[in-house]
């Protein structure tokens, strides 16, 4: 990429803390050199030929868009992001190989901040308005933003779990209660509206400047998602989950559930020449962030990081751990060549409709015992009963849309 026009322009919510400001900090990092170690896929799938090499990710500048929810959180992380790639620069510079394309991705580098509430459909219309007004396109939407109503923790079964199953205690944990009834200024339920509703009308009002990005990457929308998905204790006639005490974990699984629908439709209608928006999910393992810190103290805290890496040196390929290694799946999803991702495939019919088939894979953030951190996958399963579910969630999301937007005298992109 070497003009103006063909530099990505990348929005990652939640972007001033956690996972969010691992991903921004990973970008800057990957693109202030010519070779993009992230964007090097490290496993062989069915449809690329073991001779092929993918081509340089060379990026002479980058538009990085901080869409949070507090501005003055989000300033903070801005000004920290600068300082971070300033020191990069800064040690590539000293270095004797150096080319001289840190110092011009730096010169051609913009970070901004725009603000968006999740929990206010007002708000992210106000987001998407200001984003197309500002770009000419936007390249990639990493969403990341997560909210999860804890109360406390079951500590009879904390301990219950940790001294059964250590490792999948502290990846998956069972013990965290949760509040049910949470709504949304909307009257949505408030983390089912911040996690996956937020995030879908997100896209489909920046899906036609999205489709305008003609960058060598492609446009694609990444799904950031969690290991603590699941469908045991989903219920969809509660697809709001207003009343189900494992909200995190049913939206997470939404959302999976969503991207993968929605990238099978971009791929399977694709007209030839039209652009299509991809759409994958990576889940960035365990790492230590706001979401369940905020229920601890800090003693508490510390105990958890020591749980961490104890799982970690046991064995564990999901704790990277800080939020710089645990973005490492997000930054892939970002910059590897399309030519690597296979395509969803559609669920086959078979005489049980609620038998998961393979369609697809997902992405994961892992480390090796000693924190080096690569890229992992895992198939991704559906069955016939699900992919019937989530296209009437889908109806019901582009419903609801549509309801937001005849009250904003707006025009309704699911028509």
């Amino acid at each position: 990429m070497s003009s103006q026009t063909s530099r990505p322009v990348i929005i990652v919510t939640g972007a001033n803390s956690g996972v969010g400001f691992g991903i921004c900090h990973r970008l800057l990092l990957q693109l202030s050199t010519k070779t993009s170690g992230d964007a090097q896929p490290k496993y062989a799938f069915h449809n690329v030929s073991p001779a092929f090499k993918a081509p340089e990710i060379s990026c002479d500048g980058l538009t990085l868009i901080l869409a949070c929810r507090s501005k003055q959180r989000a300033e903070v992380a801005r000004t920290r992001l600068y300082d971070l790639v300033d020191e990069h620069v800064h040690r590539l510079k000293n270095s004797q190989d150096y080319d001289g394309h840190a110092e011009i991705f730096r010169r051609n580098l913009n970070i901004a901040v725009h603000i968006v509430d999740l929990s206010h459909i007002q708000s992210v219309f106000r987001f998407a308005d200001e984003i197309s007004q500002t770009y000419s396109y936007v390249s990639h939407l990493i969403c990341n933003a997560g909210v999860a109503c804890f109360a406390q923790i079951d500590w009879l079964l904390a301990i219950w779990q940790l001294s059964t199953n250590f490792v999948s205690a502290v990846t998956t944990p069972r013990y965290y209660i949760q509040n049910t009834g949470d709504v949304s200024r909307d009257g949505l339920g408030w983390v089912w509206q911040c996690n996956v509703f937020g995030h879908y009308v997100l896209f489909r009002a920046l899906e036609p400047i999205l489709a305008k990005c003609t960058t060598s990457t492609g446009s694609r929308v990444v799904w950031v998602s969690s290991h603590e998905s699941s469908s045991e204790f989903y219920d969809p006639r509660d697809w709001q989950l207003v009343k189900s005490r494992h909200s995190y974990e049913c939206s997470k699984y939404q959302m999976n559930q969503i991207s993968l629908h929605l990238d099978r439709r971009a791929t399977h209608s694709q007209v030839d020449g039209k652009p299509t928006v991809r759409h994958f999910t990576v889940l960035p393992g365990v790492a230590g962030t706001n979401i369940a810190s905020a229920l601890l103290g800090t003693i508490s805290s510390m105990c958890m990081f020591v749980t961490f890496y104890i799982a970690r040196l046991l064995g564990s390929p999901y704790h990277p751990i800080t939020p710089l290694k645990a973005s490492i799946s997000a930054v892939h999803l970002a910059l590897v060549p399309l030519a690597f991702l296979p395509v969803i495939s559609k669920v086959e019919c078979s005489a049980d409709p609620m038998e998961p088939v393979e369609v697809g894979t997902l992405y994961i953030s892992e480390t090796n015992r000693w924190g080096r951190e690569r890229v992992g996958t895992m198939k991704l399963v559906e069955s016939k009963g699900e992919e019937v579910q989530t296209q009437e969630l889908l109806d019901k999301c582009d419903r609801l849309l549509k309801t937001f937007c005849d009250v904003e005298g707006r025009n309704s992109p699911s028509g």
